[in-house]
């Protein structure tokens, strides 16, 4: 699927739609995403910032959406799991960027060969426009190669084979 048009969709997802989470971009190599989330009076918190589950939801899946697309079919990626450090009150509309480095792949794809999993941890700082670091986001990555097609994985007999 075309990188513009899987944009559009997430924005239409109910749960970044009805919190104000925007995807801003996504490249056509799946390897950037840039997402905003606009402070509205439903998606504030109690001392008028934005409210930490918002900033979590805005970031919960791209670290896995990027490597998936990249990856595909032949191996299982999913968050396994994912901390959030608050460090300023997010008074105003905040952006996260995600970047899947040069190389990082191919880490992960060699770390995956012989079919055992593979943990990792991505980061990413929601930040203000002028840059002040609201929070960091860590999220770890599950990935594994599927079983039919892990090495030395014992065939198992199809029905017309039997």
């Amino acid at each position: 699927m075309r990188a513009s048009t899987f944009r559009r969709l997430l924005n239409l997802w109910p749960p970044f739609l009805c919190n104000s989470i925007r995807v801003l971009s996504l490249d056509e190599g799946y390897t950037e995403a840039r997402v905003v989330l606009r402070l509205r009076p439903w998606n504030r918190n109690y001392v008028r910032a934005q409210f930490g589950g918002n900033l979590f939801a805005m970031t919960d899946p791209f670290w896995m959406l990027l490597i998936l697309h990249h990856l595909g079919e032949d191996h299982y990626v999913w968050d396994k799991a994912g901390a959030i450090d608050f460090v300023a009150p997010g008074r105003t509309d905040v952006y996260a960027h995600f970047k899947l480095e040069p190389g990082v792949l191919d880490e992960l794809r060699k770390a995956a060969a012989e079919g055992e999993k593979v943990l990792r941890w991505f980061e990413v700082h929601i930040k203000t426009a002028q840059g002040e670091v609201i929070a960091i986001v860590r999220k770890q990555i599950y990935v594994r190669l599927k079983p039919r097609e892990r090495p030395n994985a014992a065939r198992q007999p199809v029905a017309s084979e039997a």
